[in-house]
């Protein structure tokens, strides 16, 4: 009698353990259905391709650093696209007006005051357990200090900077050798007297060799950066209260703002002992590749160009001069970095793809294929003694910015104001007071 109750028992709990089943399996689906997801790691995300635009980086310089993101986050597809640089903002502008631009774009570091409104900001941790992409502490230790100077605003961060290029000077080691120069300018005052012995002028006083290629704007490659160097070197505050108003010809800085101008200037002044340039001279960089130039200030990209344009050409670079007795060494910096747009649906996503690449890992990438120097501290040890990018890399960690609304109307504005003084059609103190001012009038004008 005791064989049926044993069948009945073993019946009811299979029943009941079935039951059991179905309600957790129904809860885990509904977890599932509302959570979005209960598998770590993304197992279970819905497939995301982030549209990536970009200007001057090529696709090969990002493929090493998206594989190696895909193989932790295989979710995600990132399309990379490089645009014309002459027609990137407008079709940007026209993409986000539209609602079809892309999840991440590169922009110039002196972009963020025109563009903030179009860019979303690294995302906070929705909770106090939740892990940050990236910290600004964590972003100022890691990354030189100008770019968080560039990309970071109200403790947030805009941009993620993968390298600086600075102001480096080039120098012709054949004709260094022949006049029997052993070394760079180390101060203005070395870089003078250098210029004064490795120019050379015909009869008629016409420039036959010039010692370096500065003083004018229109046939000097980044001419305005160099101007914008000197000004920063002599302790001009570009900016007033970190905001995008010119002040840099205010009564406290009006003295080293009109010395920067007239130093410059004056290597196109025939009246000067320093003189070397004109406004008849070839294209600075052409100059510099045909040695009729000696010397000149660019940034580290320029290496490629002239070695593509003659590869047998002796030269070297070196840090910029610096003025006598100065604290600190000071630099100009330029450079373009990620950001994620505004209107991205994978806001998210796009940022921790870019925290990826500033990583050891996606930076390494970068660099090496795109040899360009880091913004990574730590990488700067590695490449101080690469005989290219030594000196630009070095000097990323002394480089310097200022906050600007639109840069190429600025860029404008600098060149029409060496211009002035070139053609004698303004004094120092006007020609800064001028600028300054159609600098302001952009700046109270606004953005986009």
């Amino acid at each position: 009698m005791q064989l049926p109750n044993i069948q009945l028992n073993r019946t009811t709990l299979f029943i009941g353990g079935a039951i059991l089943g179905f309600i957790i399996i129904g809860l885990l689906l509904y977890l599932s259905i509302s959570s979005g997801g209960f598998f770590s790691g993304n197992q279970k995300a819905q497939p995301v391709t982030l549209q990536f635009w970009g200007v001057f980086d090529t696709p090969e310089m990002y493929e090493g650093a998206i594989r190696g993101f895909k193989s932790l986050r295989p979710d995600v597809t990132i399309v990379y696209k490089q645009l014309n640089y002459d027609n990137y903002q407008r079709e940007l502008i026209n993409a986000f007006a539209t609602g079809t631009g892309p999840d991440i774009f590169l922009m110039h570091h002196t972009w963020l005051p025109k563009y903030k409104n179009l860019i979303q900001p690294m995302p906070l941790p929705a909770t106090e357990e939740e892990k940050p992409i990236m910290t600004t502490q964590e972003f100022k230790s890691q990354l030189v200090d100008v770019t968080a100077s560039d990309l970071i605003e109200d403790d947030r961060i805009y941009g993620m900077p993968l390298y600086v290029d600075t102001l480096g000077l080039y120098y012709n080691r054949d004709i260094f050798n022949g006049e029997g120069i052993s070394a760079p300018p180390k101060t203005y005052e070395d870089f003078n007297a250098l210029v004064g012995q490795l120019t050379k002028l015909d009869f008629n006083g016409n420039i036959e060799r010039a010692g370096a290629s500065i003083g004018t704007a229109q046939n000097i490659n980044r001419s305005t950066d160099i101007l914008m160097m000197l000004m920063l070197q002599s302790g001009v505050k570009m900016n007033a209260d970190n905001s995008t108003r010119a002040n840099f010809n205010d009564s406290d800085a009006q003295d080293a703002a009109q010395t920067a101008l007239q130093y410059y200037t004056d290597f196109a002044n025939p009246k000067k002992q320093v003189y070397t340039w004109n406004p008849q001279q070839q294209y600075s960089i052409d100059a510099f590749i045909n040695g009729n130039t000696t010397m000149m200030f660019n940034y580290s990209h320029h290496i490629k160009t002239i070695r593509d344009k003659s590869a047998r050409f002796n030269f070297s670079v070196a840090p910029v001069p610096q003025i006598s007795n100065a604290q600190f060494g000071v630099t100009y910096a330029n450079y373009w970095a990620p950001t994620v747009a505004k209107n991205s649906k994978s806001g998210k996503t796009a940022w921790e793809f870019l925290a990826y690449l500033g990583s050891p890992s996606g930076a390494a990438s970068y660099i090496n294929f795109s040899g360009r120097p880091s913004a990574r501290k730590d990488f700067i040890e590695q490449q101080r003694s690469d005989p290219d990018l030594g000196p630009f890399a070095v000097q990323a960690l002394s480089a310097r910015s200022w906050r600007q609304l639109d840069n190429v109307a600025i860029e404008k504005i600098f060149a029409e104001m060496i211009e002035d003084i070139n053609f004698d059609r303004s004094n120092y103190e006007d020609a800064l007071t001028k600028a300054q001012n159609e600098i302001n009038l952009i700046s109270r004008q606004g953005g986009l």
